[in-house]
């Protein structure tokens, strides 16, 4: 059977980037007349068969806030790999860069755009309004994943962090828990805010209300988590709900250096189900985030906006599921 020519083997044989191999052969700008020439004669020479327009290669600009990747093992760095190999199975090229908090704050055009390599962007995770408002000027297809913003109209990717959450709690108050205390800093993302409001709903229609006492924001500081939860918290509250599972972790191994246990003392619940080892204590009941299926959708999204960027705004909603482990007490229910 005859090998298929890719462009990444014309692209080998020139010592270009498949990148400009791609652009020569869909007529886009940025390649010399020289240089377009000699990729298409190569082209024709290797018996290149050019791709149909619904199968048309694209360059995407993956773009994400440098506090996402800092901690290194991360669920962006995991969700961009996915993303990634999403986009190499319809033969697109994704191109990550980092936005400095410099950069975001200058609303600094992003360096693929300025090169003119961009045919759409992926915003993953939060990136500030005035930042998003730019990119929106900039008139390239995009797509937002992971993050959600009312006064833009993009298309958007999210887990379903507002049920997902709801459903967690609602466990908790299954197993007999009626004193549910959140750890997470509400509208530090927009995921963390639809959690937080996933759980006071599973409160609320519980009979039970949410209280101003029983919300402890974590932040990331100096190398590590910080939280302020109080050294009587088994009296206060007899589960925690924690926004992900690195704050879930870091909270157990808080309690059990206090001599808190989990689950006998208190139970404690994350989300995510992202690999992040628990070396410290019981398995972490969790809701796993389906992070593939968030980055084909996303993939299969941006696509389409290129293809059709008049379309109307489009938003995917990826749901997940409860992983029950160990961390979870089950109370007598009065």
């Amino acid at each position: 059977m005859a090998k298929t020519v890719r462009m990444a083997d014309i692209a080998e044989k020139l010592g270009v980037s498949v990148v400009t191999v791609s652009k020569a052969l869909r007529g886009k700008d940025g390649v010399g007349n020289e240089l377009r020439a000699q990729i298409n004669r190569t082209a024709e020479e290797l018996g290149y068969i050019s791709r149909s327009a619904s199968t048309e290669s694209y360059v995407i600009g993956i773009l994400t806030a440098g506090r996402y990747l800092e901690r290194g093992s991360s669920f962006y760095w995991s969700l961009y790999e996915r993303l990634l190999a999403h986009l190499s199975a319809s033969s697109d090229f994704g191109f990550l860069e980092v936005i400095s908090a410099e950069d975001e704050a200058a609303c600094a055009i992003p360096r693929i755009v300025q090169e003119r390599r961009a045919d759409g962007l992926i915003a993953m995770g939060t990136l500030g309004l005035p930042y998003m408002q730019m990119l929106g000027k900039l008139r390239i297809p995009l797509t937002m994943l992971d993050t959600y913003e009312t006064r833009l109209p993009y298309d958007t990717v999210i887990s379903d962090g507002y049920y997902g959450m709801c459903t967690m709690t609602d466990y908790l108050i299954r197993q007999g828990h009626r004193k549910l205390a959140f750890v997470g800093t509400l509208g530090a993302t927009s995921s963390i805010t639809d959690r937080y409001y996933g759980f006071c709903r599973a409160l609320t229609e519980a009979g039970l209300s949410p209280s101003p006492d029983l919300l402890f924001p974590d932040r990331y500081e100096d190398g590590s988590f910080c939280f302020s939860i109080p050294e009587d918290i088994t009296k206060r509250a007899t589960a925690l709900v924690c926004n992900c599972d690195l704050t879930a972790l870091t909270v157990c191994r808080h309690l059990e250096e206090q001599g808190i246990r989990v689950p006998e003392d208190i139970s404690v619940v994350g989300f995510d189900d992202f690999g992040i080892p628990n070396v410290h204590g019981p398995a972490l009941t969790t809701y796993s985030v389906d992070q593939d299926g968030m980055a084909q959708a996303c993939a299969a999204q941006i696509r389409s906006r290129i293809a059709k960027p008049q379309a109307n705004r489009s938003m995917v909603t990826v749901c997940g599921s409860m992983v029950l482990r160990e961390s979870v007490k089950r109370l007598a229910i009065s």
